[in-house]
C-alpha cells in the first residue's frame, strides 16, 4: 500500500497510541509556527570513541572543555557529509548515490498538555543500493536528554548514544544496541525516544539507557507522516509527562535534543544525524515550543 501511495506522490498515515480517545490538536496553521533550520549529514563510521580521540578527531579537546559540536561544525555539515558519503573519510563501505545530508526544518508547539514536533524535509534522490529495510522507505526518530546527565548529550545530541560495538558498525556485536555511558532509568541516565515508521505505520515509544528499548514509554499520543510532492512532514504529538523512560517537560525548561532520518530504506547507522540542538518549552533554546 506504501509503495502504491508513493508511486502517486502521495503517501499519509496516521498512527495513535492514544486508543479509544480522540487526537490531541496540533497547530491547525503550522504556517505559524517558527521554523529551525537543521542540516542532517551522513556519518558514516564516527561512534562517541572516534569523537572523544583526538588522533582521529581533532574537536575531541574542544568536547572535553565543553564547547558543542555545532560550535565548530553548523556551517560545513554538508561539506562534511559529502566527504564521509564519497568513502573519503571514516566510511569503508560508500554506498553510490546516496545523499550527503538533508535538510529539515522542526517546528515545535505546545498546549499545555501535550507537546508537537513537525518535521519537514524534501525526499532526496534514491541511491538505487539494495534495500536494508524492505518494509519502511523511511524512518525518523527523535531524542530527548534531561539534564546532561547523558556524557556528550548537551553537546552533541544523540551521539552520546552511538558506538562502535553497536551491531551495524564494522566491529559491531551481533545484536548490540544503541547505549549510553553508565545507562539507568533509575539515576536518569538515559534518551527518551519516539520513532515513526514509514511502510510499518507504527510509532515507537522508548528509551535509550544501558541498551536500547523501543517500547513502554507511556508520552506518546499519536504520529503522522505525509509525503506529498516529493517532500516529508511527520508530527509527532506526545504528552508534556508520562512514565518511566520518559522526560518530562516543563514550562521556562530546556532540553538536549537530536534526530535522525533512515532515508532510502537504511538502517543501523546508515542514516542521517542531526547534530545536538536544544528545545526549550516557553524558554530561550535553539527550537521553541511555545504555548498554542
Amino acid at each position: 500500500m506504501m509503495k502504491k501511495m508513493m508511486m502517486t506522490g502521495v503517501a499519509s498515515a496516521v498512527f495513535a497510541l492514544a486508543t479509544g480517545s480522540a487526537l490531541a490538536a496540533a497547530p491547525a496553521d503550522w504556517s505559524k509556527v517558527a521554523a529551525t533550520n537543521v542540516d542532517l549529514l551522513y556519518p558514516g563510521v564516527s561512534p562517541v570513541e572516534w569523537i572523544m580521540r583526538g588522533p582521529s578527531h581533532g574537536g575531541a579537546r574542544v568536547l572535553k572543555r565543553g564547547e558543542s559540536c555545532t560550535s565548530c561544525h553548523s556551517e560545513e555539515i554538508g561539506d562534511m557529509g559529502r566527504l564521509i558519503v564519497s568513502g573519503g573519510k571514516i566510511e569503508p563501505t560508500p554506498i553510490p548515490g546516496k545523499a550527503a545530508f538533508i535538510n529539515a526544518k522542526v517546528q515545535a508547539a505546545h498546549d499545555g498538555e501535550n507537546l508537537y514536533l513537525r518535521f519537514t524535509w524534501k525526499q532526496p534522490e534514491a541511491s538505487g543500493a539494495p534495500k536494508m529495510d524492505e518494509a519502511n522507505p523511511v524512518k525518523i526518530a527523535y531524542m530527548l536528554e534531561d539534564g546532561g546527565k547523558v556524557e556528550l548529550a548537551e553537546q552533541g545530541g544523540c551521539w552520546g548514544s552511538c558506538h562502535g560495538d553497536a551491531r551495524t558498525m564494522p566491529d559491531g556485536t551481533d545484536g548490540k544496541t544503541k547505549y549510553v555511558k553508565d545507562g539507568s532509568l533509575a539515576n536518569g541516565v538515559y534518551y527518551d525516544l519516539n520513532q515513526w515508521r514509514s511502510g510499518e505505520n507504527k510509532a515507537y515509544d522508548g528509551h535509550v539507557a544501558d541498551k536500547r528499548v523501543m517500547e513502554g514509554g507511556q508520552a506518546l499520543v499519536a504520529a503522522e507522516g505525509k509525503l506529498e510532492d516529493g517532500n516529508w512532514s511527520v508530527v509527532f504529538t506526545r504528552k508534556l509527562t508520562g512514565g518511566e523512560g520518559d522526560v518530562a517537560l516543563k514550562s521556562g525548561n530546556t532540553y538536549n535534543f537530536g534526530f535522525a532520518i533512515h532515508d532510502d530504506n537504511a538502517e543501523g547507522r546508515f542514516h542521517h544525524v542531526s547534530l545536538g540542538y536544544s528545545l526549550g518549552i516557553d524558554a530561550d533554546a535553539d527550537i521553541v515550543a511555545k504555548k498554542q
